[in-house]
């Protein structure tokens, strides 16, 4: 991605959920380092980074909060729910039960995030073809009844995980507008604000074939 200048214009804070091992970490490493990681240690608790991009004209940073998808800290991941401006949802297309849990993630959306947060659903691995179990119709039918962009990734070839990014903040940025529009500043203020974390509050995880 080219490189950004000027001043900031907004930070938009984003959650990645999902189950432990879809390749959550692999893909915050992936846009926002540019690099991948070949062994596989989970993620403990959460973690987050920091990338400012150009979005149409306009730079903006994405605040991305990795969260462990273990059962065993699923508590401490709603917490991390306030002030949410998109969540990207994913799963692993080589694991069937990853698909099916989504159930369980989005209700944990709806329980937990604004009642307009931004959704993304994101199906992993779509390298791995032999290994396939979620087809690609599996993922549009899912996303049009849930009315949600869609996308197939691959953190390991580096498929389309500048354009999930992108598109998810394309989406924060136009639903901000239309909040702005309809005098709901006072919202916005609220969306996307900043949570201090302690570094010793999670470890990054690496993935195996992300």
């Amino acid at each position: 991605m080219a490189s950004v200048s000027g001043e900031v214009s907004g930070t938009f804070k984003i959650l990645v959920l999902g189950d432990s091992n879809v390749g959550k970490t692999c893909i915050v490493h992936r846009f926002c380092d540019e690099r991948f990681y070949d062994t596989y240690i989970s993620t403990i608790g959460i973690d987050f980074k920091q990338k400012i991009i150009n979005l149409d004209g306009t730079p903006v940073k994405l605040q991305i909060w990795d969260t462990a998808g273990q059962e065993r800290f699923r508590t401490l991941t709603t917490a991390y729910y306030r002030g949410a401006m998109g969540i990207l949802i994913m799963y692993d297309v080589t694991n069937m039960d990853s698909f099916n849990h989504l159930t369980y993630w989005f209700r944990n959306v709806e329980e937990n995030a604004s009642p307009d947060v931004v959704k993304v659903l994101v199906g992993n691995k779509c390298d791995a073809t032999s290994q396939r179990q979620v087809e690609a119709s599996q993922l549009a039918k899912m996303a049009e009844q849930l009315d949600i962009a869609h996308f197939e990734c691959s953190c390991k070839q580096n498929i389309n995980i500048q354009e999930v990014f992108i598109t998810l903040a394309r989406l924060i940025q136009k639903q901000k507008e239309e909040k702005e529009k309809l005098g709901e500043a006072d919202d916005t203020k609220e969306w996307g604000k900043d949570i201090s974390l302690r570094k010793d509050d999670g470890t990054k995880e690496k993935c195996q074939q992300c």
